[in-house]
């Protein structure tokens, strides 16, 4: 099916196999962008993640739509919606540097947390005590994660927190865009305001890469672009309701990558605080689903 196709097809089976390779592609992403921070700066790995992920678009562009796709009807909300994103990158990135996958992929899932909060404020909804209960135990969890006050937490844990607050402030925005900009619109508008932005900052933080860098660089494109079309089209298969919770697959391949490729796997309490934050985000984004068909 094309991604440029309107309808859905039910293929439930299809779109879970295909979120999961999404959530596959993303820890690629997380662990390529770790790896690098040894060697380069955090600016920098965020510059190549968008200018390379804007040069895979630009190239399949016509394969998605063509140009028609470039143009938006809400300028302002893209432009604004992907700043907040390469804020989330940025925040996301800088963290890998000092802490686990895991770590950080847990304590940026208190995100969709964050996003029952702010829509209360930003878009008027109501949201009673079982949802804030959900919320509450979510921040537990990352305060099991962090253990501030016990000299275990590291100052970077406060990144993925960060990260979960714009990315958070993103998602909210990208509800606005859904009912008027096309999927493919949107996600170039956010690869390309990031990459313009990082390309006026990235020469005050160069540093040359090696040949191997250099084809690092390029698999972060590749990975953040494919796993967003994989992304959506995951989405033209199965329902979010289905799809969500196999957003939290990231937590069991970042574990895996964070072994392999780094020899570091997290301690018990990361595991409790894992789960808990896990198990608040699905039972909140399940309330809202009944309230939802109510």
């Amino acid at each position: 099916m094309s991604l440029t196709t309107g309808a859905r097809s039910d293929r439930p089976l299809l779109g879970i196999s295909l979120m999961v390779l999404a959530m596959a592609t993303f820890s690629c992403l997380d662990t390529t962008a770790k790896y690098l921070t040894a060697s380069l700066p955090v600016v920098e790995i965020v510059w190549a993640r968008y200018v390379f992920h804007t040069a895979l678009l630009v190239a399949a562009l016509p394969f998605l739509g063509g140009r028609l796709r470039l143009r938006t009807r809400r300028l302002r909300l893209q432009v604004g919606r992907s700043l907040f994103m390469l804020a989330a990158t940025a925040f996301f990135f800088s963290a890998l540097k000092y802490l686990q996958l895991v770590e950080a992929a847990a304590i940026a899932f208190v995100s969709p947390l964050v996003v029952t909060m702010l829509s209360v404020p930003l878009l008027g909804e109501h949201v009673g005590p079982r949802r804030w209960a959900g919320v509450g135990a979510g921040f537990l969890g990352v305060l099991v994660i962090t253990r501030p006050g016990t000299g275990v937490m590291h100052w970077a844990a406060v990144l993925p927190l960060g990260m979960a607050v714009c990315y958070a402030c993103y998602q909210v925005a990208t509800r606005g865009l859904s009912d008027t900009e096309h999927t493919i619109t949107t996600l170039f508008y956010t690869a390309a305001v990031g990459a313009g932005v990082m390309s006026f900052i990235v020469p005050f933080f160069w540093v040359w890469p090696t040949p191997g860098d250099w084809l690092r660089m390029g698999l972060l494109g590749v990975f953040g672009g494919t796993g967003h079309l994989l992304l959506i089209q995951a989405f033209r298969y199965a329902e979010a309701s289905v799809l969500s919770p196999f957003n939290y697959f990231t937590i069991i391949t970042n574990t895996l990558a964070g072994y392999l490729v780094f020899q570091q796997l997290p301690d018990a309490w990361t595991f409790v605080g894992a789960g808990l934050v896990i198990a608040s985000g699905l039972y909140v984004f399940q309330r809202e689903r009944r309230l939802a068909a109510v």
